[in-house]
């Protein structure tokens, strides 16, 4: 029996009437997500399977690390309303496990965490009952900022390690 090729990368929709819901909502919502910002070849399932993973603090990083495709430069002032469009969405799509991850902000002295710390206290408070995980910078290496987010207690704290110490300045070159 042939095995079929079933490709996971680029999939095709299958229900595009939610894939342009889902891309409807967060233009309607001006909401960024990592799929569209870090180029990721898997929007188009998350779209249709009506999710995405939200991008806070902007679009732009502040670092040019040479693996990651989002934007870098100066970012803009941090948005104070952009948690309530976060917990709008997440209510509107009715989503049960919510992923929340950020650019880098060497900007701001605590790295983004009060805007991570609010938009989870923010999302619990318009869905509750919903699970959050957070995929955090490494925020300067500030224990008061980790504490900051930690203090609102997300199901998943999630940090990525881009690389090993001897390769920094190539890939990381901050």
């Amino acid at each position: 029996m042939k095995k079929k090729n079933k490709r996971w990368v680029n999939a095709c929709s299958h229900n595009p009437t939610v894939y342009f819901n889902t891309e409807n909502l967060l233009e309607q919502l001006h909401l960024h997500t990592v799929c569209r910002s870090a180029q990721c070849p898997n929007q188009g399932t998350c779209f249709t399977e009506g999710t995405a993973t939200f991008l806070i603090l902007g679009d732009i990083c502040t670092r040019n690390c040479s693996f990651c495709a989002v934007t870098h430069g100066a970012p803009k002032a941090v948005d104070q309303k952009e948690p309530n469009r976060i917990a709008r969405a997440v209510a509107a799509m009715n989503l049960k496990h919510v992923v929340i991850t950020s650019v880098t902000r060497d900007d701001l002295s605590d790295g983004g965490a009060f805007q991570f710390a609010e938009t989870i206290v923010t999302v619990r408070r318009e869905t509750p009952g919903v699970t959050i995980e957070v995929l955090i910078p490494d925020l300067m290496g500030s224990e008061d900022a980790l504490s900051c987010i930690l203090t609102e207690r997300p199901e998943v704290l999630n940090h990525n390690l881009e690389t090993i110490p001897r390769l920094y300045q190539k890939v990381r070159p901050q």
